[in-house]
């Protein structure tokens, strides 16, 4: 997905959303030493776990091939018979160790990356049956590089193999002097040995082509600094949309506080620059709610439509700025200024003869 962009731009290192594309499209980490290193293992293991037992399993099934050929009927269906024989004891004796070894095979693609389906990868690309291309893939430099791999992989297992046999020369000298039995013996030691030898240096060479594959997946997928921009766009939205949209709402919360003006109580305010209309109805309401707030042109707005329907507007510099500052619409005022409000409550109702002086 990265081939069409110029690398020249791709200076910025790839974000999450980024690589989660990529492995959508197929991209991911891939090191085969790895899947070599994995697959190694399953077949050391599936030899230690089952390695004496399938070897005595198959020697019994073999033997009536030894011991008895000249009884074996040899016509049609007895030869169906016989491959029938033959392929459900292999199937038997070495199906738990094939079962092994598909399980370390699916391992080693796992471990590197979550498992992911792109049909991008199954669809067929005729521009990879142009000979060209071809030469260019195999002398290029993913060409060299493999093949300087390799050569290093086997250069590296070599040795390894070799500190482990190079010791045993004088026993495999002598190992057609010594019984069967001890043959065994001898031998599933030196394979064990050479086992082991063999995935300690696969586990190095995995361990830093899986870093190299890292680091060319992570170089493959950088971003430029537009393609930056485009996505934090995707993700949080255009910056002159959501304001838009803020703007819209914030109209709406001002029609609706100043549709609420005509119920309140009593509008609270600095001469010119907050008001905050408090709403209480005695018996109904435990303390005073705010319908509306706002400072300098809406506060005027609010100013207005309260002489507009005759709600009662009471100067109190200090309780105006406390309460803007400290309720929001819809909210019951704050305990601390109960009593500053309850005697602004008590005021307007006696002034409106809602309740009679003493």
């Amino acid at each position: 997905m990265a081939d069409d962009r110029d690398p020249s731009q791709q200076t910025e290192e790839p974000t999450s959303k980024r690589l989660e594309q990529a492995r959508e499209h197929g991209d991911i980490v891939k090191s085969p030493e790895v899947s070599a290193f994995v697959l190694l293992l399953g077949a050391t293991v599936a030899i230690m776990m089952f390695g004496g037992s399938t070897l005595t399993k198959l020697a019994s099934a073999m033997r009536i091939f030894l011991e008895q050929p000249d009884q074996m009927a040899v016509g049609p269906s007895d030869i169906m018979g016989i491959a029938r024989y033959v392929a459900m004891s292999m199937g038997t004796i070495l199906g738990p160790v094939f079962a092994v070894m598909i399980a370390a095979a699916l391992a080693g693609h796992v471990l590197q990356s979550r498992p992911s389906f792109s049909i991008e990868k199954i669809m067929p690309d005729f521009s990879k049956l142009n000979i060209f291309a071809a030469f260019g893939r195999m002398f290029g430099m993913d060409g060299l590089l493999n093949l300087g791999k390799g050569l290093l992989k086997i250069g590296i297992v070599g040795v390894a193999v070799w500190t482990q046999i190079w010791p045993e020369r004088n026993m495999l000298e002598g190992v057609l002097q010594q019984t069967p039995d001890d043959i065994v013996s001898d031998m599933s030691h030196l394979l064990f040995k050479v086992l082991m030898a063999a995935l300690i240096a696969l586990a190095v060479i995995a361990a830093a082509d899986y870093i190299l594959q890292r680091q060319r997946w992570l170089q493959r997928n950088r971003m430029s600094k537009q393609e930056i921009k485009e996505e934090y766009r995707q993700n949080e939205g255009d910056p002159q949309i959501k304001a838009k949209i803020r703007a819209i709402r914030q109209e709406r919360a001002k029609k609706r506080m100043i549709a609420a003006v005509p119920g309140a109580t009593v509008i609270i305010t600095n001469p010119t620059h907050y008001a905050v209309a408090l709403k209480y109805e005695s018996g109904k309401m435990a303390a005073p709610i705010c319908v509306a707030k706002g400072i300098d042109a809406l506060a005027l707005k609010i100013r207005e439509v309260a002489k507009e329907h005759e709600v009662p507007i009471v100067e109190n510099p200090p309780l105006a700025r406390a309460l803007h500052a400290t309720v929001e619409v819809d909210e019951v005022i704050p305990q601390e200024h109960f009593k500053a409000v309850a005697q602004v409550i008590g005021y307007v109702m006696r002034l409106t003869g809602k309740i009679k002086p003493n």
